[in-house]
């Protein structure tokens, strides 16, 4: 309770991405360019899987998820940072930092375990092809769903937690253009080892552990496919490559910000930058470009909108 007592902080004053009008003038481009292509893009992969029976496989069900979550996540820090941008003075209250970071763990996280299931749908429906319609039931999928969703909640409450319980009397100056654990946790009147330990612990090594498990998972299958010769071999190791882009996509950023002691480099905003703002565009830019299926009943579904 006396660390609470001692928390004055009210507001945080976010130093954004860089002090270079033309660097600005550049990213706010980007990101408006990529923001207007995230939600369509993942908002058509939804209603493309929910209206076409065809796409009624759980790999689809998760993809529709994947797309949700994107397009939630997107919502996030972009919105907020293409208004700050050009603003003199990028203030945030102390409840909307805690809110913010409490949704971008959650829906990241969420979205990390939300691509071990994925992982595991391919491996059981290209390894264990006889047992897929049972181990991969409708029920099935809903329980790793809502596994998924309570995993994300947890990896993110325990880290909000742990900051709530730290005091804030100043500076109040984030050195990022959004609130996140590494730049929070250094602004606390506290010595902060232990509780950064806890975070690496949190967010790094799980993150670690899940992109080589993932990593792991998908050679398993790899070595499975090439072994063999049926007819969807081709298509399994599309299918599987895609996946493994968008574990790289997802978790190199994630590793590279969360695994290091929370010191400052260079590199950290552009980096966060990606994670943040571009990635959730490779999620429908990847899966339209390399699913033949999705591709084919999104024309069919434009067309037949477009004659209506």
């Amino acid at each position: 309770m006396e660390s609470e007592n001692r928390t004055v902080v009210t507001e945080f004053i976010l130093i954004g991405l860089t002090h270079s009008y033309d660097i600005q003038l550049l990213v706010f481009i980007l990101s408006l360019i990529f923001y207007i292509i995230i939600l369509p893009g993942n908002v058509l992969i939804i209603f493309t899987i929910r209206s076409d029976p065809g796409l009624s496989a759980p790999l689809y069900f998760f993809l529709g998820n994947l797309a949700f979550l994107d397009a939630s996540y997107s919502f996030i820090v972009t919105p907020r940072m293409l208004v700050d941008i050009f603003s003199e003075k990028k203030v945030i209250s102390y409840r909307s930092c805690i809110t913010q970071l409490f949704f971008l763990h959650f829906l990241g996280g969420g979205e990390g375990l939300l691509l071990v299931v994925m992982a595991f749908d391919r491996y059981i429906a290209i390894c264990k092809p006889l047992h897929y319609s049972t181990v991969m039931s409708p029920r099935a999928c809903y329980v790793m769903l809502l596994g998924l969703w309570f995993g994300g909640f947890i990896h993110s409450i325990l880290q909000v937690v742990l900051i709530l319980r730290l005091p804030f009397c100043g500076p109040n100056h984030v050195d990022n253009f959004f609130c996140d654990v590494p730049q929070i946790i250094k602004l606390a009147c506290t010595d902060t080892f232990a509780v950064e330990l806890l975070m690496v612990f949190n967010s790094g090594l799980l993150t670690l552990l899940c992109f080589l498990g993932l990593l792991t998972s998908y050679a398993v299958i790899l070595c499975h496919v090439h072994r063999s010769a049926s007819e969807g071999k081709n298509k399994a190791i599309s299918t599987c490559t895609t996946h493994v882009i968008i574990i790289f996509l997802m978790f190199g950023p994630a590793i590279f910000i969360y695994t290091r002691p929370f010191t400052a480099l260079s590199a950290d905003k552009v980096v966060s930058f990606f994670h943040t703002v571009i990635f959730p565009l490779m999620n429908p830019v990847i899966y339209t470009l390399r699913n033949q299926e999705v591709k084919t009943s999104m024309k069919k579904l434009i067309i037949r909108h477009i004659v209506c």
